[in-house]
């Protein structure tokens, strides 16, 4: 069966407890920090085991992703970097890794197990509802992410769409002023392939960097690689903050938060959109859905484009990966009407609110259950077609079973 989706980078086993505070203070609450490999905390495998075992572990990454988009019925194969060790073969997080990753029916053939570096591990400090706690990311053998080993996956799995996690998180992937990543991208569309590419580099508390107009200097990776990726969605708060990178001077606080988002659309797209015939996707997303701005391969561009979720019903569980799930949904959408993005007669309401869709059922999913909300794909496509605003989380569930 051939390969629908390559999911690329960033293999991470996320753990959640509430004696992690160490997490808020390297990061500030709800921020998020690439910490150095050799920095992270000296637990012994035993004790990440047992941490796994006790069910205080999710898959991050591509473990936000990969199962949801399977579960749709689409063939999705992982390329990342695993730790070696002595779990049969892999360290401990690893294991929990694959273990997780193969128990939902993804082909984990395309893995490299690194011979030195763990496997990317994240601590979260665990909180309750909208309040994210801190995430302390240790990238371990993500750092080492090469290029030429994952071209032979593209290769031999010719997927119809290749997804790289995460532009920024990877010393070697990120090399070269992200012209490597750039190149590499731009040879996965010579293979076929359409593209997406997210960016996750936020270094602290978003609210405050961006009041204070902070430089991240990982956003300037995106210069050499917007250009050449076909879809790229980023939350509200990482764009203020790309921007402020990229562009800085503007008075984020003086405008309303619909012109902020429709702003810095068009700063993007009239920035990094060249006139190459091909159709284009950006987009942001809100607390309550996300803005969209498309251009068909005639150059006609549409949007910006506000698209409320019609799925907010529910309490969320956590925030973890919510921006993750919403692009799963949006890939599962594209690679099922391929033919139609390419030629940019695809419904990109109906796109974006596929997303909205899975973000919602990944967001309110029981830890120990975070990809149980996703139904085959015909399911999924009766409720974004249904043009019902759910109120009742019930209800919503009801519609999907």
């Amino acid at each position: 069966m051939a390969t629908d989706v390559l999911i690329l980078n960033t293999a991470v086993t996320d753990l959640r407890r509430p004696d992690f505070e160490f997490a808020d203070e390297l990061v500030g609450k709800g921020g998020l920090a690439k910490c150095k490999t050799e920095d992270m905390p000296d637990y012994s495998q035993k004790q990440l085991a047992e941490w796994i075992e006790r069910g205080f572990a999710t898959a991050g990454g591509p473990g936000n992703t990969a199962p949801l988009i399977a579960r749709t019925g689409l063939k999705v194969a992982v390329g990342v970097n695993l730790g070696k060790g002595d779990y049969d073969g892999l360290d401990a997080q690893g294991r929990f890794f694959h273990d997780v990753m193969t128990a939902n029916d993804i082909d984990m053939s395309q893995i490299h197990v690194h011979p030195d570096l763990h496997t990317g591990t994240t601590f979260i400090h665990s909180s309750v509802g909208q309040d994210r706690g801190g995430i302390a990311y240790f990238p371990g053998a993500n750092d080492d992410f090469d290029f030429e080993i994952f071209k032979g996956a593209v290769e031999r799995l010719q997927p119809l769409l290749v997804y790289y996690m995460y532009s920024g998180l990877s010393d070697r992937g990120d090399a070269n002023g992200g012209r490597d990543l750039a190149e590499f991208i731009k040879w996965c569309r010579g293979n076929g392939a359409v593209t997406i590419v997210d960016s996750h580099t936020l270094t602290g508390n978003p609210h405050t960097l961006i009041e204070q107009g902070v430089v991240v200097k990982e956003y300037r990776l995106l210069e050499p690689l917007l250009p050449e990726v076909d879809l790229f969605f980023t939350s509200c708060d990482e764009a203020k903050l790309i921007e402020n990178t990229l562009a800085p001077g503007r008075k984020w606080s003086e405008f309303e938060e619909h012109e902020n988002d429709v702003h810095f659309l068009e700063f993007l797209t009239e920035k990094f959109w060249r006139r190459d015939g091909r159709t284009k996707l950006f987009g942001v997303t809100v607390s309550d859905g996300a803005y969209e701005q498309h251009v068909n391969p005639d150059e006609i561009i549409d949007g910006p484009n506000r698209i409320k979720s019609r799925f907010m019903a529910g309490e969320v569980v956590d925030l973890v990966g919510a921006g993750d799930s919403f692009r799963a949904g949006l890939i599962t959408y594209v690679t099922s009407h391929l033919d139609e993005f390419k030629a940019g007669s695809i419904d990109f309401t109906e796109a974006v609110q596929m997303g909205n869709l899975f973000a919602s059922m990944f967001i309110k999913a029981p830890l120990e259950d975070r990809y149980g909300n996703i139904h085959a794909y015909d399911k999924m496509l009766k409720v974004v077609r249904s043009d019902v605003t759910y109120r009742n989380f019930d209800e919503l569930l009801d519609a999907l079973s």
